[in-house]
This record gives structure tokens, C-alpha cells and sequence, in this order.
């Protein structure tokens, strides 16, 4: 059983992405773009690239790219850090929250069906199984 844990646990997070991206395919944006969106909300706005990139564990130049297209699309903006002057501030739009409004709406409602069946402790003990699995990972570095 050990051995099928680590491509039971990838199977799940690909068709997890796999659904959302489906349910969010009508707003124009791809899995890239609304996973660098989840992560700038979920680390609190106002983050530097810098902190957000180490947050997604990705490369700088690669966040680049992902930020450019968020900020065509206008659902981010970068603001200057008044700190300093290099660094600029990552936020999101009027637009870009409306967005995640809606991208909250529907990953709930995806959890909610991927979850069918199951009671809370059982989704208790798996959360507690992969948080103890990321502190031993943590332990690797």
C-alpha cells in the first residue's frame, strides 16, 4: 500500500486541477495564472515578487511571465514598494477580486462533490496524515 500512496496522492491533485480548470476554462485564465492568483491571496496582498515566487516555489523569471499576463488582464497590478524603490508590490485588481470571488464559488462547490461521502473526521485524519507527511518532507532540505 505504501508504495501506491505517493501516485494515489498525485492522481488526486492532477484531476483536482484538471476539474477546476475546467469549471474556470469560460474566464479566460489557466491553471498557471489562477494557482499564481490563489497563492497571492492566500500570502496576503502587497507581496514582492520576490516572496511570492519563494511562496509558489518557482523561479523569478517564470513568475514574471505569469504576472505580465495576470496584469494584461488586468487582475493584478504592481505597486511600488515605498521601501524600496526596486522591489514592487503585488495586488489585486477590482476585477481580480471579483474573479476570485467566483474561482472560490466553484472550488467549493468541486471540493464539496470530491469530498462526497466522506464525513469530517475522515477528512481529519487525512489532513493531519498530510501535514505530518509535509513536516517530514521539511525535515529533507
Amino acid at each position: 500500500m505504501k508504495d501506491q500512496f505517493p501516485f494515489a496522492v498525485a492522481r488526486v491533485t492532477r484531476r483536482w486541477r484538471k476539474l477546476l480548470d475546467e469549471r474556470l476554462k469560460d474566464l479566460g485564465v489557466t491553471q498557471a495564472r489562477w494557482t499564481t492568483m490563489v497563492y497571492l491571496q492566500q500570502g496576503g496582498e502587497g507581496l514582492t515578487q520576490r516572496e511570492l515566487a519563494s511562496l509558489m516555489a518557482i523561479e523569478n523569471p517564470t513568475l514574471v511571465r505569469l504576472l505580465d499576463s495576470l496584469e494584461q488582464q488586468k487582475l493584478i497590478e504592481r505597486r511600488a514598494c515605498p521601501n524600496d524603490r526596486r522591489a514592487r508590490r503585488l495586488h489585486l485588481t477590482d476585477d481580480g477580486r471579483n474573479f476570485m470571488n467566483v474561482l472560490s464559488v466553484r472550488a467549493n462547490d468541486l471540493r464539496d462533490e470530491m469530498l462526497e461521502g466522506l464525513n469530517n473526521e475522515d477528512i481529519d485524519v487525512a489532513l493531519k496524515v498530510f501535514q505530518k507527511i509535509m513536516e517530514n518532507a521539511e525535515k529533507q532540505k
